[in-house]
């Protein structure tokens, strides 16, 4: 009987600016708990998916939110979606266009599980990568730009 390959157990590498970002949210979230962590965590990745559209809807519409515009098509409030992650179920605001021709790719129409979205997510995090290699990395991904400028806001 041959032996079942082991799964290559994932060596933490602490760097300084792992350091600091741990100390950033021990203070922001008062975690005290694994379930703080979890709920951190959760909240984090709300966030970015939330940032991710509002980047996908600013190049829809070819124009930034708080900037002017000619186009035929403007912004028009949110629509809210509950989706499951591997942190478990919340409720996501997707921006809307007044046309209704925007097509999120972050996070797809009529997509509930988001749990492959957010490992890449917080891998990406955990992984201190830099704000360029993380804006490439979304583009891979996803399939639109984000700034630099945009992802260290």
């Amino acid at each position: 009987m041959a032996r079942k390959e082991k799964k290559p157990v994932h060596r933490v590498q602490m760097t300084e600016g792992k350091r600091n970002i741990i100390h950033q949210l021990l203070e922001e979230y008062d975690i005290e708990t694994a379930e703080d962590i979890q709920d951190a965590l959760k909240d984090l990745l709300g966030g970015t998916i939330k940032e991710m559209m509002e980047a996908e809807m600013d190049d829809h519409l070819g124009y930034g939110k708080s900037e002017r515009s000619d186009s035929d098509d403007y912004r028009n409030g949110y629509k809210s979606k509950r989706v499951n992650s591997s942190y478990g179920s919340m409720d996501i605001d997707v921006p809307q266009d007044r046309k209704s021709t925007f097509e999120p790719q972050v996070v797809k129409k009529r997509q509930k599980d988001i749990s492959d979205i957010d490992q890449k997510i917080i891998s990406m995090y955990a992984k201190g990568m830099t704000t360029r290699q993380i804006s490439e990395t979304m583009e891979d991904i996803y399939g639109f730009e984000a700034s630099e400028g945009f992802i260290s806001d």
